[in-house]
């Protein structure tokens, strides 16, 4: 990553607006790079995988599911999974992925999801909600689609991470957004992140009715050792991203939102 800028919303150019993020463009090649890359299949899938524990026979929410790659594992180990993304070309890679064993959706995260009350058992949101400036409408969404006990396992860029990016760094207590060009398989494109800090994540969630059940910072699968020699010490050494999973009491209606 570079040429990191904050850039406040109301002050964003709109050609960097309209340009970031947009998945559409790059679907291709954003898939291929996640497929097999150290941060991805050795680092973060694992942890979600890891996190989520026996899903057999549970009814999960991949929210914003990409390619499919999270859901093509979950739905390997008897989960039955439901994925949205807001970019339609992801989806049609995750199609090509799934098959017809998936139910797949384009649904914008900032939408009104399109599921009944209680729905799910789980929902995982894997390196999305930093997309977001504020999680408060969707993760009312998430829980209100999730059954009372209904768990929420998310993973976000650290914001360790988030806030070194730049010198001077920005005010670590102010929600700030930053823009950068992601370069992988030769191709870079404009990305816009926003950052938190950590008791602004935690009191999110707790204020959507979530219980807090685990923060996680996990190590990489040690498979990766031998496959990237050059990189996997600096991330067993050092913050990448930040693992929660987070509950809905068991007494939870689920029918808030």
């Amino acid at each position: 990553m570079d040429r990191v800028t904050d850039v406040p919303e109301n002050l964003a150019p709109s050609a960097v607006r309209d340009r970031a993020n947009d998945y559409d463009s790059f679907a291709e090649a954003y898939s291929a790079e996640n497929e097999n890359s150290l941060v991805n299949a050795y680092y973060e899938r694992p942890a979600m995988l890891a996190l989520t524990g026996d899903v057999a026979g549970r009814r999960i929410l991949d929210a914003g599911c990409g390619s499919g790659p999270l859901s093509a594992a979950l739905r390997d180990r008897g989960a039955l999974v439901t994925g949205i993304d807001a970019s339609a070309g992801m989806l049609a890679l995750a199609r090509r992925r799934l098959g017809d064993d998936v139910a797949l959706h384009v649904v914008d995260l900032s939408d009104r999801l399109p599921f009944a009350d209680g729905a799910f058992d789980d929902v995982v949101a894997s390196l999305v909600l930093h997309y977001l400036e504020d999680w408060g409408p969707t993760l009312a969404e998430l829980r209100r689609v999730l059954r009372p006990g209904g768990r929420l396992i998310a993973s976000v860029e650290h914001p360790f991470v988030a806030y070194t990016f730049q010198d001077p760094r920005p005010d670590y207590f102010a929600t700030t957004s930053y823009t950068f060009d992601w370069t992988f398989n030769g191709q870079s494109v404009p990305m816009r992140f926003w950052r938190k800090p950590i008791h602004a994540m935690t009191d999110a969630f707790t204020t959507a009715g979530f219980r807090l059940s685990a923060i996680s910072e996990p190590q990489p699968d040690p498979a990766a050792r031998e496959l990237f020699p050059d990189d996997f010490h600096d991330l067993s050494t050092k913050t990448c991203f930040l693992f929660f999973v987070v509950e809905v009491p068991p007494s939870a209606t689920g029918s808030d939102g």
